[in-house]
């Protein structure tokens, strides 16, 4: 059972905050929701941005944990990422999907669709909900126009692999709420559940 702590203490690796993230209540700006898929990264990891050492697209990843990572995907979308681990470590963790509750018709203007389900469901979504560009890179999760709250009940998280890579494609990093409606997509068949608690 993984243990849900009052408060996340993100200088843990990155496979343990991206469990602990989910269920977790996360808005910028008075947008946003309940964290329901996360998913991990490493220095270790072929998959990360951080494997081949800092560069300049990747430098906050090696910063202070709680800061902000944006990154554009595929030079279309805005993706974001907790920063987790020791300082210096590559550590990161990206949120996946939010299930929405505050700032809904904000969103929904932002991505000019009524159906709630697929507000934030795909980082790219989230990032285009939430209105977070580049120019929130390196923003901490603790500046003035951050709320985070630890989840604090119990949860059933679902792993599996992660989604978009082509390295480490086996790695069971990808984590979601279980039976939420507002993941990215379903996780595969017979993929482990386990409950988080107290």
């Amino acid at each position: 059972m993984l243990l849900r702590p009052e408060k996340i203490d993100f200088l843990q690796t990155s496979n343990i905050v991206a469990q602990q993230l989910i269920g977790s209540f996360f808005s910028y700006r008075g947008v946003g929701g309940i964290i329901v898929e996360t998913e991990a990264y490493d220095q270790t990891d072929p998959a990360s941005h951080s494997f081949c050492g800092p560069t300049e697209r990747n430098a906050i990843m090696f910063g202070p944990p709680e800061a902000i990572y944006v990154y554009r995907s595929y030079g279309i979308h805005w993706c974001f990422n907790f920063v987790c681990g020791e300082e210096n470590h590559g550590s990161a963790v990206l949120i996946r999907a939010i299930e929405p509750t505050v700032g809904i018709d904000t969103m929904k203007k932002r991505r000019n669709m009524s159906d709630v389900r697929l507000l934030c469901a795909g980082p790219g979504r989230v990032c285009q909900a939430l209105g977070i560009t580049h120019r929130e890179n390196g923003l901490s999760l603790s500046s003035k126009e951050c709320l985070f709250k630890a989840g604090t009940l119990p949860v059933n998280i679902v792993a599996g692999p992660r989604i978009g890579i082509s390295k480490a494609v086996d790695v069971p990093w990808r984590f979601g709420l279980a039976g939420s409606r507002f993941l990215s997509r379903p996780f595969p068949k017979g993929s482990p559940v386990f409950k988080s608690g107290k």
